[in-house]
């Protein structure tokens, strides 16, 4: 454990960088000196790759949390026997990538709404902690250890609809996959942007990658008139060899796709929005929210929305998972103008087939995102008097005692911050509808005590770290804000933002 812990030893460990012209970028490779044991812990060479698949009704099966005190997105658990366990996801894994974004340096509640939008299937790039804090001692915070692939570079989720041709395509003959396909000119294939010497992945959603020719041959012939299939060209494969990266469905582009996510938005008129959102199962008996009575003439039909369109997310962050109340909370947080993305039942039934989020396929569709870039509306006041004297108050006023359990997600639903040389922590952030907003927590709320411990001495960033962890309730003592405003205390550039506890993903 001492060895593992001792980052002083990193002549052991070299990171080395490879220019490839092709690619036209630098990729981080770390290399590992000859002489050590590849059954040791420290030999990992590169980034791992973790293709993760949620199950119906369960989650990806880890825990993630904001690394405090610097950037950085941890592992913090990983339930056994779920996927993220199968996959190999370890536990104090740092997040470097969600699908082709690499995220260590973007805000975590970012990183969380990634990951959300990605469900049912997300590759996650990550490297050990140990391996981390080495090649971050070596490089520097600034330097982006992500692989990724090139602009434009990327599978290809093609959707074929059969001619008088046929589907436009042969498949090279072998008695096992992997498959490559040999395109007709000017067929249905070609038309609907399956490259050259393309590699067959899958089809209809389901790998083909292990399939004999018979049971690829039934699986197409299976398919009627129009099928999909997922791609990858000569050069992806080139790029995914070099970088190692696999060849995984959440890093495709859609081509030709019969049906795709509408995104609507709408402005509240003095009849409302003009709909109603029910909770029901869905054409494949999913529980899901469901937008019902569209008024005519109403902010919700003139938007486009249509009856029994599948709400899919709010503010472009994923509802996936919400319950009814939850997710009507969140669409009242954002006022009287509303983005919504939604489905109707034709592209439901398409995406749950390929097993991908429809979010991944919004073609560059423009989604209005909260001023907090999380989803959920700033609960800030901004009616705080102008203020002539600014000196930081000693004692907030008032205080009260809540409890709390962690929401639907595993977190509760809050952020906290810090000033630097200032008096105490306070809640810098409070998601609409979580349990944090239900037990009355307010923005600029300060702590007073953690599970009856005094918060202000130099124990707190320890004790905050072990909170994910503790069994609940968490119970808070709080003082209420300052009639001055947070603005009256928090000198600019002086504060810390901290995330309280993990997020179940």
């Amino acid at each position: 454990m001492e060895r593992a812990a001792d980052l002083q030893d990193t002549a052991l460990l070299t990171l080395k960088f490879k220019f490839n012209p092709k690619l036209g970028i630098d990729n981080p490779v770390l290399s590992l000196a000859e002489d050590r044991d590849p059954s040791d812990p420290w030999s990992l060479e590169r980034p791992r790759f973790c293709l993760l698949s949620k199950e119906e009704g369960k989650s990806f099966g880890f825990h993630l949390r904001q690394e405090l005190g610097r950037a950085g997105h941890v592992v913090c658990r990983v339930d056994p026997g779920t996927s993220a366990q199968r996959q190999g996801l370890q536990e104090g894994d740092r997040i470097l990538g969600v699908n082709n974004h690499a995220v260590e340096h973007e805000d975590y509640a970012l990183v969380v709404r990634r990951i959300r939008a990605s469900s049912p299937r997300v590759l996650l790039t990550v490297l050990a902690r140990h391996v981390h804090d080495v090649a971050r001692a070596q490089l520097g915070e600034d330097a982006h250890l992500c692989p990724t692939l090139g602009p434009g570079v990327r599978p290809r989720l093609c959707h074929i609809v059969k001619d008088e041709g046929g589907f436009g395509f042969s498949v090279t003959h072998g008695n096992q996959g992997p498959f490559w396909l040999v395109l007709s000119t000017g067929g249905a294939a070609e038309r609907a942007g399956v490259p050259p010497g393309a590699r067959l992945l899958e089809v209809n959603g389901v790998s083909v990658e292990k399939f004999t020719h018979n049971q690829l041959t039934r699986k197409l012939w299976q398919s009627g008139q129009q099928v999909t299939l997922l791609v990858a060209g000569p050069e992806v494969e080139e790029q995914c060899r070099q970088l190692g990266l696999p060849l995984a469905a959440p890093l495709a582009e859609g081509w030709a796709l019969p049906t795709k996510p509408r995104c609507l938005h709408l402005q509240k008129g003095p009849r409302g929005f003009g709909f109603l959102l029910r909770e029901e199962k869905g054409l494949d008996g999913r529980p899901g929210q469901f937008l019902w009575d569209v008024d005519p003439g109403l902010p919700a039909e003139k938007a486009g929305m249509q009856a029994g369109d599948r709400l899919v997310a709010v503010a472009g962050e994923s509802v996936e998972g919400l319950g009814h109340e939850e997710t009507v909370s969140r669409i009242q947080a954002q006022g009287s103008c509303v983005s919504l993305i939604v489905v109707d039942p034709d592209a439901d039934r398409f995406f749950s087939m390929v097993r991908l989020s429809p979010l991944l396929f919004l073609e560059n569709t423009e989604v209005t995102a909260s001023p907090q870039g999380s989803g959920s509306a700033s609960l800030v006041e901004t009616e705080d008097p102008s203020l002539e004297d600014t000196g930081v108050p000693s004692v907030p006023l008032g205080s009260r005692q809540c409890s709390l359990y962690p929401g639907p997600g595993g977190g509760y639903g809050f952020r906290l911050s810090c000033v630097e040389g200032g008096p105490r922590l306070f809640i810098s952030q409070v998601t609409p509808g979580g349990s944090a907003a239900r037990a009355g927590l307010r923005v600029g709320d300060v702590i007073l005590e953690v599970n009856g411990y005094p918060v202000g001495g130099k124990n707190d960033l320890e004790r905050l770290q072990q909170l994910p962890e503790a069994e609940p309730p968490l119970c808070l003592k709080l003082a209420a804000r300052s009639p001055w405003g947070l603005e009256a205390w928090i000198p600019p550039g002086a504060v810390e933002d901290w995330a309280l506890a993990s997020d179940l993903l």
